[in-house]
């Protein structure tokens, strides 16, 4: 029998629920992470997973829950030892499908009730899949799943076996974000199904080709849809090699007919990204995002439909100045619901497929937040809209969206245990002049306790991308609650070049790296630095990416503004990164093209940050990664280097297994101590 807790233990548990904690790394580490909501087909429950971490064994687990659209407790259906998730509705809601590991380690689909019993493993794919989804008539599944084509030194030159670590290269593209080419490619299967079993033999429909489905190095199943009616898969691919494949986002919609076994290109002749293909219920539509340029990772994200009756295709949503992200249908074919970044948030919006609709488009969200996944289910005044939702001072929880006043609901709690007796920061929005007379929205984030009275020292968020809103997200790294709570001012400005404002503003940035976008940098910080609770002596400039080259510039360039630096795998030098970086078309077009082209593009001698070492005057914190293959390794070594050699007191933060990010949970905690190791030695000593 358990022992009831004395009034005394009862109370002090209740102070301590209510006590108010302050923001660490540690504790960062230690909220479930929320993600990855699917409502069943008649709208009464959403399956979701929850990612928990943990610190001492430097990993982390995924299990997946269920709880009603009303809220309410939710209920573990799937919570072993074992990693699970990308949870999925079968079309009749009788069977939840999810991938989990077999007695071998491989990733493979498993099938259990709504309510979590039975839970049955469908596939034995040798090696695993990595996603997977139903036909609407449960007739055929698809999966992806990694074939190998391509040879290693040690197979080619079978009696040199002790070779496995050398690499016989032939064109670009060799390795990719975090890691290098493993010699096979991920392709999409279909097979037939019945009662929970695969009754045939997967067929590889991309057999031979040497291309990825879903794309790298981030595609997931969104990049793959087959129809309703189960007769034709739609994918994603970018069929480039080489070179071409470096300077070129040209992905591209493949229909595959399931009877006749015959693929043809959808898109054909549209020359930018193309992907995530969404069918409609009744089979005779097929959405998908495309962008315009060739060559641009962040033109607009257009919303493009193929009606299968008339053989046309269009925009669908046109007079629209903003990107489509995550559509969704409504179960009668005749509304939309997507997301869309405007004025640095995410929203949700709705779209009415009749022609002759008034109102067809409608914005329903205007919260001081981020809506970042979208699920829907039910038609017409019964549809239930549930999405996932941060801002700067609260992780992900799921909400439901009211369809008709856009009111958000939130559904779970999961983050509350940790994070609901926390301190909150003061996150207001702020209107800056540029220097050209525009105006930018800037971020301005005020410690918990903060005291109009006392003067603090003030930080510089300079944002990567370069195109990459500033927006309500809530991150595990750059976060501005856990600055706020170490007593800093955080300002973050929406600068030149990030979406969410316009195709101008986000274009604006091309070719100029070291123009306009620094200026806006500047205007920010120079606006909130006239409030008398900013100390003007103890301003840091931080950031990575784009942002680390930002701060590399500002080095060169601050006036003495700054008293403090620190850049996370920032770009120091154009010419090295234009050479080292796998992606080329994103240099390639945001530099004007290569640094030998006659007559030279500008950036390379105006706003190449390493010509600039001699102005350098202030404390630098270098951070880079050896995995980082966007930014190599050696643009923070030469960073580093310069710093030293000039006598600039600076220190180099090293992470030998991880790339762009860093995402291991002990790394981070390191990052952050010395992080605000570096800043409080020089802004608050």
């Amino acid at each position: 029998m358990k022992k009831l807790l004395s009034t005394a233990a009862l109370a002090a548990f209740t102070l301590l629920l209510h006590a108010q904690t302050a923001v660490t790394p540690e504790l960062l580490w230690k909220i479930g992470r929320v993600s990855d909501p699917r409502l069943s087909p008649d709208g009464k429950t959403v399956v979701f997973n929850v990612r928990n971490y943990d610190v001492p064994s430097n990993k982390s687990q995924g299990d997946i829950y269920a709880i009603s659209p009303q809220g309410g407790n939710p209920v573990a259906l799937a919570n072993s030892a074992d990693d699970e998730g990308s949870a999925r509705w079968r079309p009749d809601g009788k069977k939840i499908g999810f991938i989990q590991n077999d007695k071998n380690g491989d990733s493979q689909l498993w099938e259990m009730n709504p309510d979590g019993s039975g839970k049955t493993q469908v596939s034995f794919v040798e090696g695993g899949i990595s996603n997977f989804g139903y036909a609407g008539t449960l007739g055929s599944v698809w999966f992806a799943a990694d074939v190998k084509l391509d040879k290693k030194p040690s197979e080619i030159y079978p009696d040199l076996p002790k070779t496995d670590g050398a690499r016989i290269i032939d064109g670009l593209m060799f390795r990719h974000w975090n890691a290098w080419h493993d010699y096979a490619y991920s392709h999409v299967f279909v097979v037939t199904y019945a009662d929970g079993k695969f009754t045939g033999t997967p067929k590889d429909i991309m057999a031979g080709e040497r291309w990825d489905s879903p794309t790298g190095p981030f595609g997931g199943d969104e990049q793959i849809a087959i129809s309703p009616d189960g007769k034709t898969l739609a994918y994603t691919s970018k069929k480039l090699w080489g070179k071409d494949d470096a300077v070129s986002t040209n992905s591209d919609i493949y229909l595959y007919d399931i009877a006749s076994g015959k693929t043809t290109n959808l898109t054909e002749g549209m020359n930018g990204y193309d992907n995530d293909p969404v069918w409609s219920p009744d089979s005779k539509k097929l959405l998908w995002h495309s962008m315009e340029t060739p060559g641009y990772e962040s033109d607009r994200n257009r919303l493009f439909v193929y009606d299968f009756a008339t053989n046309t295709k269009k925009e669908l949503i046109t007079n629209f100045d903003y990107n489509v992200e995550a559509v969704e249908w409504t179960a009668d074919s005749k509304m939309l619901y997507f997301l869309s970044p405007i004025n640095a948030t995410h929203q949700v919006f709705s779209f009415d497929m009749n022609p002759k609709s008034k109102n067809a488009f409608k914005q329903l969200t205007f919260d001081q937040a981020d809506y970042n996944e979208l699920t829907v289910s039910g038609m017409g005044k019964t549809t239930t809209v549930v999405t996932s939702r941060v801002d700067m001072t609260m992780p992900s929880e799921l909400y439901a969206i009211n369809t008709t006043s856009g009111a958000a609901t939130r559904m779970t709690k999961v983050t509350d245990p940790v994070w609901g007796s926390v301190k909150k920061s003061n996150v207001v929005k702020r209107m800056v002049k540029t220097t050209d007379g525009k105006e930018e929205l800037v971020w301005v984030v005020y410690p918990p306790d903060f005291n109009p009275a006392k003067k603090y020292p003030t930080l510089l968020f300079c944002q990567g991308g370069p195109q990459s809103v500033v927006s309500q997200s809530f991150s595990y790294r750059w976060n501005f609650s856990l600055m706020a709570a170490n007593d800093y001012i955080v300002v973050a400005p929406n600068r030149r070049g990030l979406p969410s404002f316009g195709e101008e503003w986000n274009d604006e940035i091309k070719g100029d790296w070291g123009g306009q976008a620094m200026n806006d940098l500047l205007s920010a910080i120079d606006d909130v630095s006239k409030e008398p609770y900013v100390d003007k002596d103890r301003l840091g400039a931080v950031g990575a990416s784009f942002g680390g080259y930002s701060v590399y510039w500002l080095a060169g360039h601050h006036n003495k503004r700054f008293k403090a630096f620190i850049s996370h795998c920032g770009v120091f030098n154009l010419e090295s990164e234009f050479l080292c970086t796998e992606e080329l078309f994103f240099a390639n077009h945001d530099m004007d093209g290569p640094y030998w082209n006659t007559p030279q593009p500008k950036s390379y001698q105006q706003f190449s940050p390493n010509r600039f070492i001699k102005n350098w005057d202030t404390p630098i914190l270098v951070i880079h990664n050896e995995k980082d293959f966007r930014v190599p390794l050696n643009q923070g070594i030469e960073a580093f280097t310069a710093a030293q050699m000039n006598n600039i007191p600076s220190r180099f933060l090293y992470f030998p297994d991880e790339g762009h990010h860093v995402l291991k949970p002990q790394n981070s905690i390191l990052w952050q101590r010395v992080f605000f190791d570096w800043l409080d030695t020089y802004l608050k000593k």
